[in-house]
């Protein structure tokens, strides 16, 4: 049996929300945008923060695999599933669940930068700085959490817990 223990509340993160779409509309203005989602954990933020940046940008999918079923990270990253946009000359939004380590997301960027963007920045949902090993550039950061493992809204343990409105800690020993 696990317990959950409340951390962000579902009308914390709707305000997030909207302030990030804003603030990711107003930088981008009128320009060209490929907003790429990393599955599977992001693609309920990603659908709330596509509605709340409120225009048009080209949409686009990838899945890495890091975590599987366990707390501590994989020591590698694998690559399940590529872009199918071609992202030169254009300026790329990676869309992400949690930045912790840094080191899934540093394997994205690093990738992504062969393809000759104009440019490549990173939109987290969660930020775990604490827990950084690798450096990486969160430009917009929905909230840093320190502690604990977390899940809902996306955001699993073991493909459970995704369907949860707000974001909880997890205790999976309980």
């Amino acid at each position: 049996m696990s317990i959950l223990t409340e951390l962000i509340t579902r009308e914390q993160i709707a305000e997030r929300i909207r302030a990030l779409g804003e603030r990711i509309r107003n930088d981008y203005k009128d320009e060209p945008l490929v907003t790429v989602c990393v599955l599977k954990g992001a693609v309920i933020f990603f659908a709330d923060l596509l509605r709340a940046i409120g225009r048009s940008t080209t949409i686009d999918f990838m899945r890495i695999a890091s975590y599987g079923c366990n707390v501590t990270r994989e020591s590698n990253v694998r690559l399940l599933l590529d872009l199918e946009t071609d992202i030169a000359g254009k300026h790329v939004l990676i869309v992400e669940d949690i930045i912790d380590t840094g080191h899934s997301m540093r394997c994205v960027l690093d990738l992504l930068g062969t393809r000759n963007p104009a440019s490549l920045a990173v939109c987290a949902l969660l930020d775990k700085r604490e827990r950084r090993e690798v450096p990486v550039d969160v430009a917009y950061a929905g909230f840093v959490v320190e502690q604990g493992f977390v899940v809902g809204y996306g955001l699993d343990f073991a493909e459970g817990y995704r369907h949860l409105e707000a974001i909880h800690i997890l205790d999976p020993g309980a």
